[in-house]
């Protein structure tokens, strides 16, 4: 590890604290680890620097979200010369950690987002079980499509009853559960929030909250809407997703391939599972992602940001894409240096000059 503190993130169940053991069996020298979630580790580090200066090797800290005024610390044990130590923290609210490192360890801390398995980690005949139960390890690898199910609703009430107090606030269980049962019906759309705090019957602060909430741990994404600057009028709210298909299918209590086909938010499901494939594949991270829609409907599923050009991304469950009056639009208003249209169909083929189709099975390869 280069940098002087790693921190790897990522959302309950993922596998951070397994691979952070894979990182201590490797590890040449010594090692000390504490679980922050322990209150007997807690209290080793209410003096965080005398304890944490006398350490040398690779210090891990696992469930970092419990003790964020190490991080100070951290800038301290970073800027020593002969760097004695190296620093592994694992977490799961990012933006609470992001907030804590940019004013304290700008600089001198390296960011790995762990995900669940992705498109690259299966094989292609396990992709539309990855779809269906989505990437947390103890669905994917359940033996039944039962135990999978069992999985997924074991990590929702625990992420209920559990995870939701680290962001040290106090929150009505049975309001929070029934604003997230409400928050799947909105996914792949833009999000009302005076409407979704009508049907729940509170003020849009605390919809805001909520969703803030779920962002940071990981179980939502929230795409912002990019905008040109044209005459045309453009939607400015945002776009939400639950990031994994698998907890969604469990909320819209989809509990097979064969129902999930069947189902009205199949597209919805398609597309958020192909745009968090290509974030995955392209390695972006928030400030990337955006999509773009206009109130005379011209839209485009996902637009990345990057080096100062725009790339966009159609996504549809057709095997024989065509160019769209809406695609022309978006190239044209948005000046795309590209524009890929991922398809279910089984070749990838050029659409016009800058306009390709791209089959969904060599995304891999071909994006």
């Amino acid at each position: 590890m280069d940098s002087p503190v790693v921190a790897l993130l990522g959302a309950w169940q993922t596998g951070k604290t397994t691979l952070a053991a894979e990182v201590v069996k490797n590890w040449d020298g010594q090692v000390h680890t504490f679980d922050l979630e322990s209150k007997r580790d807690r209290q080793t580090l209410e003096d965080p620097l005398l304890v944490l200066s006398q350490l040398q090797g690779l210090v891990v800290m696992d469930e970092i979200q419990h003790l964020p005024e190490v991080f100070p610390t951290l800038r301290v044990l970073a800027d020593r010369p002969d760097r004695p130590a190296t620093f592994l923290v694992l977490g799961s609210a990012f933006p609470m950690l992001l907030r804590q490192n940019s004013e304290s360890l700008a600089g001198r801390i390296a960011f790995h987002e762990l995900t669940g398995f992705s498109v690259s980690e299966v094989s292609s005949e396990q992709v539309g079980k990855l779809w269906v139960r989505g990437g947390f390890p103890g669905s994917f690898l359940a033996k039944s499509n039962v135990r999978s199910i069992q999985w997924r609703r074991d990590f929702i009430r625990t992420f209920l009853a559990m995870e939701i107090h680290q962001f040290g606030t106090r929150i009505d269980r049975r309001l929070f559960d029934e604003f997230l049962y409400l928050l799947v019906h909105y996914h792949g759309q833009t999000l009302n929030e005076t409407e979704l705090a009508r049907a729940l019957g509170v003020a849009r602060p605390t919809v805001r909250k909520y969703l803030n909430m779920l962002e940071a741990a990981f179980v939502v994404r929230i795409l912002k809407p990019w905008s040109a600057n044209i005459k045309k009028r453009q939607v400015k709210s945002y776009m939400v997703y639950i990031r994994d298909t698998g907890v969604l299918h469990y909320l819209l209590d989809i509990t097979s391939q064969r129902e999930l086909h069947r189902h009205p938010k199949i597209g919805a499901s398609w597309k958020g599972f192909i745009i968090e494939t290509i974030i995955q594949i392209l390695g972006l991270d928030e400030r990337h992602c955006y999509f773009w829609a206009t109130h005379g409907g011209a839209e485009i599923d996902f637009v990345v940001y990057r080096k100062g050009s725009l790339r966009g991304f159609e996504v549809t469950r057709t095997p024989s894409p065509k160019i769209t009056p809406s695609m022309r639009s978006a190239m044209s208003d948005l000046n795309l240096s590209q524009l890929d249209v991922i398809h279910t169909g089984p070749q990838t083929f050029q659409l016009d000059e800058r306009i390709r189709a791209v089959a969904a099975n060599r995304i891999l390869e071909d994006i």
